[in-house]
């Protein structure tokens, strides 16, 4: 298993508090798109996965589960999060 870094770490404390998720996985997926822009080389935190399953998503729609991710995740998206991949879903 990888270390965790900063961002994934703060990012799992703030999708278990505002969603109380059955199942979370928050993925560091930079590496996978080391030379996608020039000088970028992979490394640090920059595209980033959320894969959760979570009672709060029930009978919402798509859009709204991503906003309400995306909300919660705004200030490290103004901070420089460059890709958000969202995988989430309600229990029923």
């Amino acid at each position: 298993m990888t270390e965790k870094g900063p961002l994934v770490q703060k990012l799992e404390e703030k999708m278990r508090a505002a969603f109380n998720p059955q199942s979370l996985e928050i993925i560091n997926e930079s590496h996978l798109h080391a030379g996608h822009q020039p000088g970028f080389n992979g490394q640090g935190e920059s595209h980033i996965r959320v894969r959760m399953v979570a009672e709060y998503f029930n009978g919402m729609s798509r859009v709204n589960i991503h906003r309400a991710v995306n909300e919660v995740c705004s200030d490290e998206i103004a901070a420089g999060l460059h890709a958000l991949a969202i995988d989430v879903k309600g229990t029923s």
